[in-house]
């Protein structure tokens, strides 16, 4: 069984609620572990996955030069556009395989074989979000579904599991099968109405959402 071999960090966001820190750097470069935040997310995907790519926004030059020297492969700028933008817009668009889609501001442990055992069990969907227990403090998409097929998102109506922010994708089958939406939360609820959402059975071993300077100040505390 092939294993993934593209990944896709989303690192275009202003990052506003961690300001004045990022008045001079963007939040993917916030200071981590001795490193910065996206340097680290790159360097737990490299011993598995071959292509790195990464979305810039602000401070655009600045972070395409941070994550180039640290070991990502290509830099799509998308500033002023979605965050799903790029799989209607850039190369990838026609990439027909599977592709790990993670946030920067999410730091996490993944056990790729499992996520990747259960992809493919799952039929390999079209998008497949990987699941977290809700954290208290941090914000995020209550989930629902029947048999592993996601019937709804919500920020109101509770639910056990919250959508992490990693999910795995086929480019070209979501350019078949929807539209370039705001958002990626659209595109969900397009693949929603198709019974084209499937949720994954398997949870990160670790995983927090940076979103705060105080955040990140108790994640260096106790790095992941």
């Amino acid at each position: 069984m092939p294993s993934i071999q593209h990944a896709v960090i989303m690192a275009a966001g202003r990052g506003l609620r961690m300001m004045p820190l990022t008045d001079t750097i963007p939040k993917p470069m916030a200071p981590y572990n001795g490193s910065t935040l996206i340097a680290r997310g790159i360097s737990r995907l490299a011993d598995r996955i071959s292509h790195i790519h990464v979305t810039v926004g602000y401070k655009g030059a600045m972070l395409a030069q941070h994550v180039i020297e640290h070991g990502a492969c290509s830099v799509f700028n998308t500033d002023g556009q979605s965050n799903c933008w790029w799989i209607y817009h850039t190369l990838l668009s026609s990439l027909d395989e599977p592709v790990y889609v993670l946030t920067c501001d999410n730091v996490v442990d993944l056990d790729f074989q499992l996520l990747e055992e259960n992809y493919h069990a799952l039929n390999e969907p079209a998008c497949m979000l990987v699941p977290v227990r809700p954290i208290p403090g941090l914000e995020g998409d209550y989930v629902f579904h029947e048999n592993h097929v996601v019937t709804e998102l919500s920020r109101l109506k509770k639910a056990e599991i919250y959508c992490s922010g990693i999910q795995i994708l086929n480019p070209r089958r979501l350019n078949m099968i929807t539209r370039d939406a705001e958002n990626f939360y659209d595109v969900w609820q397009q693949l929603i109405v198709r019974k084209q959402l499937m949720l994954s059975s398997v949870y990160p071993k670790r995983w927090y959402a940076v979103d705060t300077v105080e955040q990140l100040q108790s994640l260096n505390q106790s790095p992941i």
